[in-house]
């Protein structure tokens, strides 16, 4: 999966201590490989087709519903949540290991959400801490011993932190973190359901399927985020549409990690890019498995990574609309991420045996541009209702 601050591939939580995994990439449980389909070959002129780019619609996944419930939380809770008792300090504790999580494993996003305030950087560091942990379930080191048991279990365990009885430390941040913003419990568990679909799903028959798929292992995030962020008091947008950007920071960010991992992937028998454009443009899992760099491929990835941007330019546009302290670590990722995007293409679209990479020089160096984007970006979008050309039916 893949977040709005990006995830050390090779390392892993253990409830409050961190240990490393010595394999990097992705460890998968009963993962089969599915018969190859083959693909004709196009023979003389091709004309591509053009990539959708809807998706599932928001109304599908009850997004607008979410969003009402975290910006108008005084109609929809009629107990108001208690905000948990611990001892002295505990809590200060809890959210220092947070820190400290992130930022040794994201140490860009971090560095990001120092300008923001104290209460505001503590909840998002609780919050990437348990999407990192969930995402550990099945890529991480313990992966498996993973079993559709222990993500019910995760699942129980999420409701008790909503509920005042944390079961750690780390918990304990989220569950303070819960107390004090208007975040729902939805995007938590659907985080929870993209890491079910991972342990069971290998292919995507179309994009509308990867579409799903991204919503729920990082567009998820970007809901669970602006609650914490907050949105700018002179912003004239509706809440849906800054919500709708962060959704769409997910997307590109998630389109970005399958297109930069496909050799990876491959490896482990899965293929996470849409088979219906795949056949659409000559090529099939074959193709991915012999690791072949064809002109086909080429023109491929071109569309893949233009789709991937296309999200990023509509997550631009709201990003501004955020409080201003808490543009930085947005616009970081845009940055960071177009840069591996930048990447993919510099290495001739080779995603099959190598992997476009962002060093943590370059991204230190993105810093200051991110941050200056982050203070003089803005946009007259008073008399506009949605940033998707959609009209928000996507997406």
């Amino acid at each position: 999966m893949s977040l709005p601050f990006p995830l050390a591939a090779n390392a892993s939580i253990n409830g409050s201590h961190i240990s490393v995994s010595k394999s990097i990439g992705r460890i998968r449980v009963g993962v089969i490989r599915a018969q190859v389909t083959l693909a004709p070959k196009p023979t003389g002129d091709i004309s591509y087709p053009q990539l959708s780019k809807q998706g599932i619609f928001l109304a599908d996944l009850h997004v607008q519903e979410v969003v009402e419930r975290q910006t108008q939380p005084a109609k929809f809770i009629t107990i108001p949540r208690q905000k948990p008792q611990f001892r002295p300090g505990f809590i200060e504790e809890a959210y220092e290991s947070c820190r400290k999580i992130c930022a040794e494993y994201a140490k860009t996003f971090y560095l990001g959400t120092l300008l923001m305030t104290e209460e505001r950087k503590k909840a998002i560091w609780a919050i990437y801490v348990w999407c990192r942990r969930t995402d550990e379930l099945v890529d991480g080191p313990n992966a498996a011993y993973m079993s559709s048991t222990v993500l019910d279990r995760w699942e129980e365990r999420l409701h008790d932190i909503f509920n005042g009885r944390p079961y750690d430390m780390l918990d304990a941040a989220l569950t303070d973190t819960v107390s004090m913003f208007p975040l729902d419990i939805k995007p938590f568990r659907d985080m929870i359901e993209g890491m079910r679909m991972d342990t069971r799903k290998t292919r995507y028959k179309n994009f509308e399927e990867l579409h799903q798929y991204c919503y729920y292992v990082a567009g998820t995030v970007g809901l669970m985020s602006v609650p914490v962020m907050g949105i700018a008091a002179e912003s004239l947008l509706p809440a849906q549409t800054i919500y709708n950007a962060a959704l769409y920071l997910g997307l590109g960010n998630q389109l970005t990690n399958i297109l930069r991992d496909v050799g990876e992937d491959a490896s482990r028998g899965r293929v996470y890019l849409p088979q219906d454009e795949l056949a659409q443009f000559g090529l099939s899992d074959k193709d991915i498995f012999s690791r072949t760099v064809t002109e086909e491929w080429k023109v491929f990835m071109k569309h893949q990574i233009s789709r991937a941007r296309f999200y990023f330019k509509l997550a631009e546009e709201g990003a501004s609309q955020l409080e201003k302290a808490s543009r930085w670590p947005v616009w970081s990722s845009l940055i960071i991420y177009g840069k591996i995007l930048d990447a993919i293409e510099d290495n001739e679209y080779d995603n099959l045996t190598r992997r476009a990479y962002v060093g943590r020089a370059k991204k230190l160096m993105m810093l200051p541009l991110a941050f200056t984007r982050s203070l003089s970006f803005s946009l007259n979008l008073k008399d506009q209702h949605t940033l998707s050309p959609f009209n928000n039916k996507l997406q």
